[in-house]
């Protein structure tokens, strides 16, 4: 089977220092490129994350310090990756909840301006999930029948994602061959910025998604709340969020007043 693609579809997968998306970096990125024709093209880089690579990140993901202390910090490669993914859509294992909102970090720390909400997303991991409820390693051998030996290393964890997807395909007719039909069927929300701080609800209204104010319209917060829209733009919060706050804000100037 070949995926029926109208763009190119990136399978990609981070390896990082952590996983706070506002304090922490990537170290590796991987991605394998699947071209409507069928053919593949795969890079790997490795990235200075200039900062202290936890012991405990080491442990799952081998990279230490030493080994990227000459590599390219993302800043440096960041307009290249984004003309490399320029026109795609993205696909990854758990990238919609964490890859995707790193990834658009990483883009946005260095002023580097790609709109990734226009992209399809896939999520080989909810799909796995809402089908059989596992993990990578265990629905690489569920559906592939092989064993992920190298789990962890970000090009066989990427390539084992495409595998996975290709044969969840295979085995779920009910699956649209389709990125837009499985953009849709992986997603659990309805998303306004990546980490997903703010949602649309089923009227497709902007709602908050956190705190005090989680369930309520974000324009009744502004009128209610002067002081909440600086609080979040002063505060240990992703810049993606920061961001899809304010064109909000600049939209509703007139209503909020």
């Amino acid at each position: 089977m070949r995926l029926n693609l109208k763009n190119p579809l990136v399978f990609f997968d981070l390896e990082t220092t952590g996983i706070n998306i506002t304090k922490d970096r990537i170290v590796e990125i991987s991605y394998l490129k699947i071209k409507p024709d069928g053919s593949e093209e795969c890079k790997t880089r490795r990235i200075n994350p200039q900062i202290p690579i936890p012991e405990q990140a080491t442990a799952i993901h081998g990279i230490t310090d030493a080994d990227v202390k000459d590599c390219p910090t993302f800043k440096e490669i960041a307009k290249s990756l984004a003309g490399q993914i320029e026109g795609c859509d993205l696909a990854g294992f758990n990238s919609n909840r964490f890859d995707i909102p790193m990834l658009a970090e990483e883009f946005l720390r260095a002023d580097v301006n790609i709109d990734l909400n226009k992209r399809k997303f896939i999520d080989v991991q909810t799909i796995f999930h809402k089908m059989e409820q596992r993990n990578l390693i265990a629905a690489y051998k569920f559906y592939c029948g092989k064993d992920l030996t190298d789990a962890h290393s970000a090009e066989s964890d990427t390539r084992a994602t495409y595998e996975v997807l290709m044969s969840q395909l295979d085995r779920y007719p009910e699956l649209n061959n389709d990125v837009n039909a499985l953009s849709e069927f992986s997603s659990f929300s309805n998303n306004i910025d990546f980490a997903g701080r703010m949602i649309y609800n089923e009227k497709g209204d902007e709602i908050i998604n956190f705190g005090k104010y989680k369930g309520q319209l974000i324009k009744d917060v502004f009128k209610k709340d002067q002081g909440y829209y600086s609080w979040i733009m002063q505060g240990d919060f992703p810049l993606n969020t920061k961001q899809k706050l304010t064109e909000i804000r600049l939209r509703l100037k007139d209503e909020i007043k």
